[in-house]
C-alpha cells in the first residue's frame, strides 16, 4: 500500500467517521439490520449493506441506522435483513439485492407500505391489518 498524505489521512477519517454515524442505533427512529453470517456474505450481503448506505446517503436519510447480525437461520433466501420502522410491523425480507433495496428503501422506508414479494416473515395478518 502507498503512503498517503496527512491530508489523505483526514479524509480518510471523515469518511469513516460518517460511516460510524450512520450504523450508529441512538437517536435513530428505525433500524435495518444485514445478516452478514457466511451464507448471507457470499449471497450478497455486503452488496446489500453497502446499497443501503448509498441510498440513504442519497436520498439524504440520517434517522434510519443500518447495522449487521450473525446468521438469520434462513439460508435458502439470503440476502436476508429486517426492518424495524415505528408504527410498522417489523418485517424480514429474503433474496435482497440492489433492486430490492431501491424498493425497500422507497416503498418501506419513505412510503411505508411492505414490498410483499420479498417479505419472508411478518407477524400474523390479525396484527398487521391491511398494511
Amino acid at each position: 500500500m502507498a503512503k498517503m498524505t496527512l491530508d489523505q489521512l483526514r479524509k480518510l477519517r471523515e469518511s469513516k467517521q460518517d460511516d460510524i454515524k450512520r450504523r450508529a442505533t441512538e437517536g435513530k427512529e428505525g433500524q435495518i439490520i444485514i445478516g452478514m453470517g457466511t451464507c448471507g456474505i457470499a449471497a450478497g450481503a455486503k452488496i446489500v449493506l453497502d446499497e443501503f448506505l448509498d441510498q440513504f446517503e442519497k436520498r439524504g436519510i440520517t434517522n434510519i441506522s443500518v447495522t449487521q447480525t450473525g446468521c438469520m437461520g434462513l439460508c435458502s433466501v439470503e440476502p436476508t435483513l429486517e426492518v424495524i420502522m415505528p408504527n410498522m410491523p417489523n418485517i424480514i425480507y429474503g433474496n435482497v439485492d440492489k433492486a430490492t433495496v431501491d424498493k425497500i428503501v422507497e416503498d418501506h422506508i419513505i412510503n411505508k407500505k411492505l414490498v410483499n414479494d420479498h417479505v419472508i416473515d411478518r407477524p400474523a395478518s390479525d396484527i398487521v391489518g391491511d398494511k
